[in-house]
C-alpha cells in the first residue's frame, strides 16, 4: 500500500514534534538530574535540585502530555483525520 504524500507529510510532522517532545523529556529527565548539585540556587525558596526533583519534572511532564495531545488534535484536524464526537 502506497502512502500519499499528503499522509506522509502528516506522519513527518507527527514524528517531528514527538523527537522534540522526547528529546525535553530526556532533558528534564537526565541531564537536570545528572547536573542537581551544580545547579545550587534557590527556587521558590527551595533548592533548585530538590524543586526539580520532586516538582518541577512531574509539572514539564504534564505539560509535555497536555500540549501533544492539543497539537496532534489540531493536525488531526487539518489532515482531516480526526475522531469524530
Amino acid at each position: 500500500m502506497e502512502m500519499s504524500d499528503r499522509h506522509r507529510e502528516y506522519w513527518q510532522r507527527n514524528l517531528r514534534i514527538t523527537g522534540i517532545l522526547m528529546a525535553i523529556w530526556f532533558v528534564v529527565t537526565f541531564v537536570v538530574g545528572y547536573f542537581a548539585r551544580d545547579l545550587s540556587f534557590n527556587f521558590f525558596g527551595w533548592p533548585f535540585s530538590f524543586w526539580m526533583g520532586a516538582q518541577g519534572a512531574l509539572v514539564v511532564y504534564v505539560a509535555i502530555i497536555w500540549f501533544y495531545a492539543r497539537y496532534m488534535n489540531k493536525l488531526d484536524q487539518e489532515y482531516g483525520v480526526a475522531e469524530e464526537d
